[in-house]
C-alpha cells in the first residue's frame, strides 16, 4: 500500500491542532465551556501556554513518529519517551507541562532500566488515555502487514505505557478504523465492518468477555445516536475513545470535529488530538484552517518531521 507523505502530514498535523486548541481549556467543565465555547486557538488559560501550544498528547506522538523514520525498534520508541520527558525532546517550547500517572511511572521504570516490554502500567485502575493520545503515526507503519502483527505491535507500543488489556483493546481499535481511513474507506462502512472484525479478532486470542463487552457502545451500539449528555470528555481510555468517535461521526469538517471535541470539557487536549488526527486523515491537510497550522508550536519541525516519515515508509516499500 503506498503511503503518500501528504496523509502523514495529514494525521500530525490534525492531531496537534486538536491537541493545541485543546489545552487552554484543559479540566474546565462542559458547562463552563458552554458560557464561553471554544471557537479558534485560544492561549494560556489552564497551563499558561501560548496560543497553538501541544501537549505531552502530540511531544509522545512526535517522538513515536520520530522513531519511526529510522523503522520500528521498541526501544527506540521508549528512548524517545524518556528524552521527552528529561530534556524536553518534542516539547513545543522545551517545557513538560502535563504528564499523566500512569506515564510518568512508566517512564520512571525506563529510566531506572526496565525494558519497554515491562514498563507498563497492568493494573485495571491505570487506563487512562495515555497510550491512545500518542497511537496514531503507527498506522502508517502498519499498513499492510496481517492483522496478527498490527495487534501484537499496537500491544507493544501502548504498553510502554499502558499494558492493561482494555488500554490494548482501545488502541488497537483506532488505529484499525484509521488503517481502514487511510484505505479510502467511508467513515460509516468502517465503523460497522469493526464492530464484526474487531469482535472477532479479540474471540480468536481469547481476550475475556468481560472485557470485550465494556466496548458495547462502539462494537454493538451506534455512538453517533448518542446524544452530547452521553458522552464524556474524561480521561478514561474507552471514554476518550467513544468521544473522538462520537464527535468523528457526528460532524462533516475536520474544524467541526476538533471544536465539537474540545467543547465536550474535562480532558479537551486529549479529546481533541485522537478526534484532530482522523479528521485530519480523512479530511485532508487542506482541510485544516491555515490560521491555525500558522500558530501551532513548531509547525516547520513538524512539516519536515511528515516529510521524513514518508520517506522512510516510501523506502520500506520499495
Amino acid at each position: 500500500m503506498t503511503i503518500h507523505t501528504d496523509k502523514i502530514r495529514s494525521l500530525l498535523f490534525g492531531l496537534a491542532v486538536g491537541d493545541a486548541l485543546g489545552v487552554p481549556a484543559e479540566f474546565k467543565s462542559r458547562k463552563t465551556i458552554r458560557k464561553d465555547p471554544i471557537k479558534g486557538m485560544t492561549g494560556f488559560g489552564t497551563h499558561d501556554q501560548p496560543p497553538g501550544t501541544f501537549s505531552d498528547d502530540s511531544s509522545l506522538a512526535f517522538c513515536l513518529a520520530e522513531a519511526l523514520t529510522e523503522g520500528y525498534d521498541l526501544n527506540r520508541i521508549a528512548q524517545n519517551f524518556l528524552q521527552w520527558e528529561d530534556e524536553n525532546y518534542w516539547t513545543a517550547h522545551s517545557d513538560v507541562f502535563d504528564i499523566g500517572i500512569s506515564t510518568s511511572r512508566a517512564i520512571s521504570r525506563l529510566r531506572q532500566g526496565e525494558s519497554p516490554e515491562a514498563s507498563g502500567c497492568t493494573e485495571a485502575s491505570s487506563n487512562g488515555n495515555g497510550s491512545l493520545m500518542r497511537i496514531a503515526p503507527l498506522v502508517f507503519y502498519l499498513a499492510g502487514k496481517p492483522i496478527n502483527e498490527r495487534f501484537e505491535m499496537t500491544k507493544q507500543v501502548s504498553s510502554i505505557t499502558h499494558a492493561h488489556i482494555r488500554s490494548v483493546i482501545s488502541c488497537f481499535y483506532y488505529v484499525e478504523f484509521a488503517l481502514l481511513l487511510l484505505q479510502g474507506k467511508d467513515k460509516f462502512v468502517i465503523y460497522e465492518a469493526l464492530k464484526s472484525e474487531v469482535t472477532e479478532y479479540l474471540n480468536s486470542i481469547s481476550v475475556k468477555s468481560v472485557e470485550i463487552d465494556l466496548f458495547d457502545r462502539l462494537l454493538r451500539g451506534n455512538i453517533f445516536e448518542l446524544t452530547e449528555d452521553e458522552i464524556s470528555g474524561g480521561t478514561y481510555v474507552i471514554e476518550t475513545l467513544e468521544a473522538a468517535l462520537w464527535c468523528f461521526l457526528t460532524t462533516d469538517t475536520f474544524s467541526d470535529a476538533v471544536l465539537k471535541a474540545v467543547n465536550l470539557g474535562q480532558d479537551t487536549d486529549t479529546t481533541g488530538a485522537v478526534t484532530g488526527a482522523l479528521a485530519g486523515l480523512l479530511y485532508g491537510f487542506e482541510s485544516i484552517p491555515a490560521q491555525w497550522i500558522e500558530q501551532l508550536a513548531r509547525h516547520e519541525d513538524i512539516e519536515d518531521l511528515a516529510v521524513r516519515l514518508g520517506k522512510k515508509i516510501e523506502d520500506d516499500s520499495v
